[in-house]
């Protein structure tokens, strides 16, 4: 069996803020609290009433996790959480890719 790679809140942004932030137009976010709300923007934004970009609905997913995680009190629940976002975030360089493309 392989050993999956846990990734904290932290490197969850610290890996996706800057991309997150070219489609929302502000400074990348540095909390969670922050990026959970710039990434409903991109959902929007990527999404079918936007650019129409394939696999934009996984970023509401993404959210959806990131929302639950922000309100958990329980460390191990929160952890979870936020690697099930991170899951549903594995293309958004993709994503943000082609939506540069769109916009250039």
């Amino acid at each position: 069996m392989t050993a999956t790679k846990t990734i904290t809140a932290d490197e969850l942004i610290s890996r996706h803020a800057a991309d997150i932030a070219f489609v929302t137009e502000v400074q990348p976010a540095t909390t969670l609290e922050g990026f959970s709300e710039q990434l409903a923007t991109v959902a929007h934004r990527l999404g079918k009433t936007w650019a129409d970009i394939q696999g934009a609905e996984e970023l509401e997913t993404a959210g959806t996790y990131l929302a639950d995680a922000i309100h958990s009190t329980d460390d191990a629940e929160r952890a979870v959480l936020v690697n099930r976002a991170a899951s549903y975030l594995c293309n958004v360089d993709e994503m943000v890719e082609e939506y540069r493309e769109m916009t250039d």
